[in-house]
């Protein structure tokens, strides 16, 4: 998979690493299905092309309930209504996206924070289980791989 990765050898790892980024649901359902094109942090990013999206593990109801806002439509009304609070996928990669700009303001109607990471291109990805981190982490390539593999062949849903 093409994207931010880079070829480490070191320890443990040796081969290509993807980088991954862990986004809170329901914000990383609605940068893939909803057209969410700026993810809000509070720190900036020099990090440009194309990253994994993790759904982190935890949500709070507080927190479903603002995405299930539909003020937060762009482009038109959202065409996919999100997903019943316990069918959100958590706790995985669940797709990818480009970042292609980091900025401090916007007109995006999803800008709220001190930085935006300027997003586009978003790719659904087979859910793979994988544990979150705190910014930027690496995840092997050859997973993602894999578990593409045994979604082709209809093995993993």
């Amino acid at each position: 998979m093409a994207g931010a990765c880079r070829r480490v050898s070191r320890g443990d790892c040796e081969g290509d690493i993807m980088i991954a980024l862990s986004i809170r649901q329901p914000w990383a359902w609605l940068i893939l299905w909803a057209g969410k094109d700026i993810e809000n942090r509070n720190w900036p990013t020099k990090v440009r092309g194309r990253i994994l999206v993790h759904a982190a593990k935890g949500m709070t109801r507080a927190e479903y309930e603002a995405g299930d806002d539909p003020l937060w439509a762009t482009g038109g009304p959202i065409t996919r209504a999100l997903p019943p609070f316990e069918q959100l996928e958590r706790g995985g990669i669940i797709g990818s996206i480009e970042i292609v700009d980091c900025v401090a303001t916007s007109t995006s109607p999803w800008f709220c924070g001190r930085f935006g990471f300027v997003l586009r291109d978003p790719k659904l990805l087979p859910f793979v289980p994988w544990k979150g981190q705190l910014g930027f982490f690496d995840v092997p390539d050859d997973l993602m791989q894999q578990a593409k593999a045994l979604h082709d062949e209809g093995r993993l849903l």
